[in-house]
């Protein structure tokens, strides 16, 4: 294939994870009111909701730095960059030799390194209240993610996405108990990090129970547009990253032509409808959890993930 068509390719991966982010928001709103009986909003609203966003102007304290109003850029970038390294309906594109996991987590830490310090930038209470709690679950969730990452990584024998998620696909990788138990401490990580249910409650604005909504408090206009498009975008990664990671069906190879290159789009868009009636059945049928249990939830993933490393380490057919 030529460097225009790999070129190609390559936008089509960065414009497929980004365009897609805010419908899987309303799919998933969508399918949680037919749970319950009710009509719910268009699949479309959360497009007319950045739209509105983005038209209304940014209201910024006045005790605010120049951090407050440039991390939602800096969040959307790295989130954005993240999201697009990851192999969705095709492997060995362009970038990928920069789809590496460690760069992924390192991207995904230093965007929320930024809204942690722009929720104490403006110094409320609620910003602070809320970037502690980012970072007291963080201290769990990272080294969670790391210890699956380090688990998956010595089963395929590299971090490279399009090398892991080839690995899957091959039979040489068996039936793993790792992988199953590094399956189990993603999604719970996956879960922490978006502020889903049972961790975090997106849908309200409760003072005691708030996270990432506590952190966004103060913003406003086009600088609350990039960062609810990042929060969508960063729930769209985390699906991709354990579709690639464990369910890699449909990607098409090194050298495919188009016609597999359709498939695997279509396969995609398939995993994130799955993955988004599973969300919205699982948060309906849960209620949130204390603030003070998160801590014990996250940690499940982490003893997951060192659970599967020392399998792996004791015997290399589990």
């Amino acid at each position: 294939m030529t460097i225009l068509g790999n070129l190609t390719i390559q936008i089509l991966q960065m414009l497929l994870v980004l365009l897609p982010a805010p419908l899987l928001i309303g799919f998933i709103r969508k399918v949680k009111a037919r749970l319950l009986r009710k009509k719910g909003p268009p699949l479309i609203q959360p497009y007319r909701d950045l739209i509105k966003l983005v038209g209304k102007e940014a209201v910024v304290a006045d005790s605010a730095s120049w951090l407050f109003r440039a991390v939602p850029y800096l969040v959307f970038a790295a989130t954005w960059v993240a999201a697009a390294l990851i192999p969705t309906f095709a492997t060995g594109l362009l970038f990928s030799w920069s789809a590496d996991l460690i760069a992924i987590i390192a991207l995904l830490g230093s965007a929320r390194f930024f809204l942690a310090l722009a929720g104490m930038d403006v110094g409320t209470g609620f910003g602070g209240l809320g970037s502690s709690r980012e970072m007291m679950f963080a201290t769990l969730a990272e080294p969670a993610m790391i210890m699956i990452v380090f688990a998956v990584a010595l089963i395929a024998g590299s971090t490279q996405l399009s090398y892991v998620a080839e690995f899957m696909l091959s039979p040489a990788v068996g039936l793993r108990v790792s992988l199953a138990l590094g399956l189990i401490g993603l999604v719970i990580v996956a879960i922490a990090e978006n502020a889903r249910i049972p961790v975090d409650n997106p849908a309200t604005h409760l003072e005691l129970t708030m996270v990432h909504e506590a952190m966004v408090l103060e913003y406003s206009g086009r600088h609350l547009a990039m960062i609810e498009l990042s929060a969508q975008l960063k729930l769209l990664l985390y699906v991709s990253l354990i579709a690639c990671l464990f369910l890699p069906w449909g990607l098409a190879p090194v050298g495919a032509g188009i016609g597999l290159h359709v498939f695997g789009i279509a396969a995609y868009f398939a995993k994130l409808a799955v993955a988004g009636v599973a969300l919205a059945v699982f948060e309906t049928s849960i209620a949130k959890m204390r603030v003070f249990r998160v801590p014990d939830f996250i940690g499940v993933a982490l003893m997951l993930g060192l659970l599967a490393t020392l399998l792996r380490f004791m015997s290399g057919s589990l």
